[in-house]
């Protein structure tokens, strides 16, 4: 079958073999990350010219694989390739814009959420999103490698905190994305939460799945089973980035019994409108990824060209509830600043009262009466 990727391929990258475009590691060995290189394949504006250059920016860094998605979608691309925007920070803006740092009780553990971790694995990721939550993380290292002593000293002191405190139930493993790690330096995390009795899930949040799709070989998914039960919290954005690859490696997710949920972020002319969403949230439910949080981009600093009005997100909400499936109809949320959590975002639907009935306005907008007695 001849997809986009393979006919971008033939472009871009005509002397590399089938082969090794479908291998994970050569993809991430060969990340595009130089203006020269950016410019050759996307014809790069004066102003992504710019902000490639600037002292001390966010790098850029795409897989060929990657590449190919946003070589045909302009939303795609508007996610990967910087702009000066990026160098303007306003104020509400930092950093940290989460508050991990405060709430980290372990070398990468966050303990904020009373039965819950954050688990920041490594600060490697085959592509970076210009709207990063960690870009002060993230980034540093131009190619991947083994975890170091250093690395691997900092788990063992996450595993021992975990151990030490029985009301964590639930690990999610990110960074970074953990799935650009080693088979062995995967296994060895889960294996290690697996042997505490307490935690009962693990979830592993990635990119990879549309950024990197052929990580998912056999040996991975075979490893992974073995630690269930395991979710994945997959992080997708626009309808293009579910391609025919990005689609099979979402079909081996489910067939290895891993239970996939999307993390979506309503990110300024890119997705924020109620098409664009309804396309990516059906195109995930065929792939067998449940559509769960639709949340608001993070105040990192320059990020104000993604940040979509609050009113107009609760407005595309309201354009899909009603309209379509109720599974297809991921959380609104916002995350607070400064470690506050998530707060889940929607219209109000209780108008009032009258007498023993409740009033409530459906997806229509119609005034509905619902018998409610209050004791």
């Amino acid at each position: 079958m001849t997809t986009d990727a393979t006919l971008f391929k033939r472009k871009f990258f005509p002397d590399v073999s089938t082969k090794d475009w479908n291998d994970w590691r050569w993809q991430m060995a060969n990340r595009i990350t130089s203006a020269a290189d950016l410019d050759r394949i996307f014809t790069l504006t004066a102003e992504e010219k710019a902000a490639l250059t600037a002292p001390d920016a966010f790098p850029a860094a795409i897989t060929p694989y990657y590449a190919s998605v946003a070589f045909s979608s302009p939303e795609v691309r508007r996610t990967v390739l910087p702009v000066p925007a990026e160098r303007t920070e306003l104020a509400g803006e930092t950093s940290d814009p989460l508050g991990e740092e405060p709430c980290m009780v372990a070398p990468g553990l966050v303990h904020r959420y009373p039965d819950r971790v954050l688990f920041l694995t490594t600060e490697y990721c085959s592509t970076y999103c210009r709207y990063c939550t960690r870009s002060r993380l993230v980034g540093r290292n131009s190619v991947p490698s083994r975890p170091s002593e250093k690395r691997k000293a900092c788990w063992l002191k996450a595993f021992d905190y975990i151990r030490k405190h029985p009301e964590v139930r639930d690990v999610l493993v990110s960074g970074g994305d953990p799935l650009t790690m080693e088979d062995g330096d995967i296994d060895f995390i889960l294996s290690s939460l697996r042997a505490i009795p307490h935690v009962e899930m693990i979830r592993i949040g990635t990119k990879t799945p549309v950024v990197l799709p052929m990580r998912f070989t056999p040996a991975l998914l075979k490893m992974i089973r073995k630690h269930h039960p395991v979710f994945f919290s997959v992080h997708m954005t626009h309808p293009a980035e579910i391609t025919p690859e990005a689609a099979k490696a979402c079909v081996k997710i489910a067939d290895a019994g891993i239970p996939a949920g999307s993390q979506t972020v309503l990110l300024k002319n890119v997705n924020d409108d109620a098409g664009t969403l309804k396309e990516l949230m059906h195109r995930l439910l065929k792939v067998r990824v449940r559509p769960y949080y639709l949340f608001q981009c993070d105040p990192i600093s320059g990020s104000m060209h993604f940040r979509v009005p609050v009113k107009k997100g609760l407005e595309i909400v309201d354009k899909l509830r009603g309209y379509t499936s109720g599974y297809a109809v991921p959380t609104y949320a916002v995350d607070i600043p400064g470690g506050g959590g998530k707060i889940v975002l929607a219209t109000d639907r209780v108008v009032g009262r009258d007498g023993d009935f409740l009033l409530l306005r459906n997806f229509e907008g119609k005034l509905c009466r619902y018998p409610d007695y209050e004791a």
